[in-house]
C-alpha cells in the first residue's frame, strides 16, 4: 500500500487547543471505561480460553491516522485459522465495497457471535485509546486490504485520528452502504469538535443497547 501523508487530502484547519482537548479526554474517558470494562473484559477472555481454548484475545492490523499501521486488540470472537478461511466464505459477504461482513459469520465460534452482537468483542479497543492509535471518535479503522481498494473520496477518512465509535456506529453501522458510510466519515472530518466527540459517545451508548446494525 503506498500511500503517504502528502497524498491524503487534508482535514480543514482546527485550532491546536482542539487537539489537544481531543487528547485529553480519549486519556480521562478512555482509561475509566477500560477499568470499568476490565472485570467485563476478564470475564468474557477466561469463557473463550475454557469454552473454546487457544488465545482470548486477537491483534489484528488495522490503518490509522495519515495511513500509520497499527495492531488492534479484540476478544477473540472467530476459531482458530479463521483468517485462512477468509476465500470459503467470501461468497457470504453482505456489503458492498472493499468491505467484508457477514452477520452470521459460520467462522465465529458460539460465543464469540454473543460477544459481537453487545459489542464487547470491542471494549479491548480502550487500550489503543489510551496508547494514542487511536481516539474514542473517529472513523473506524479499516484493514489495510479495505484501504488498498479506496478511491480518491475514501482516503480523506485518513486525515483525521481514526475512533472506536463514530458516526457511522450511531447511524446502522452494517445497515449502511459503503458510499453512505465514507459520507459519514467526510462529514465527520469537516464538521468534527470536541463537544460532537462526546456528543457521539452518548449517542453510541443506546446504539450498542439496541445493537443497530451489530454484525
Amino acid at each position: 500500500m503506498q500511500i503517504t501523508v502528502e497524498s491524503l487530502a487534508k482535514t480543514r484547519d482546527v485550532p491546536a487547543s482542539w487537539m489537544f482537548w481531543k487528547r485529553a479526554i480519549d486519556l480521562v474517558l478512555g482509561s475509566l471505561f477500560l477499568l470499568v470494562s476490565s472485570p467485563v473484559i476478564l470475564m468474557a477472555a477466561l469463557a473463550i480460553v475454557l469454552v473454546e481454548g487457544g488465545s482470548p484475545f486477537y491483534a489484528q492490523e488495522r490503518v490509522g491516522m495519515n495511513a500509520r499501521r497499527f495492531k488492534m486488540y479484540k476478544l477473540r470472537t472467530m476459531v482458530e485459522g479463521a483468517h485462512a478461511m477468509r476465500k470459503e466464505v467470501e461468497h457470504l459477504n453482505e456489503c458492498d465495497g472493499p468491505v467484508f461482513k457477514i452477520a452470521d459469520d459460520p467462522r465465529c465460534h458460539p460465543l464469540g457471535k454473543m460477544l459481537r452482537r453487545t459489542s464487547i468483542d470491542e471494549l479491548p479497543n480502550f487500550l489503543n485509546v489510551i496508547r494514542g492509535d487511536i481516539s474514542l471518535v473517529g472513523p473506524r479503522p479499516a484493514l489495510p486490504s479495505e484501504v488498498e481498494h479506496y478511491e480518491a473520496f475514501a482516503y480523506r477518512r485518513l486525515s483525521v485520528p481514526q475512533g472506536v465509535t463514530g458516526t457511522w456506529q450511531i447511524n446502522g453501522r452494517s445497515d449502511v452502504s459503503f458510499a453512505q458510510w465514507m459520507e459519514m466519515d467526510n462529514r465527520y472530518v469537516d464538521e468534527w469538535t470536541p463537544l460532537g466527540d462526546l456528543l457521539i459517545v452518548l449517542k453510541t451508548i443506546p446504539a450498542v443497547v439496541r445493537k443497530d446494525g451489530a454484525r
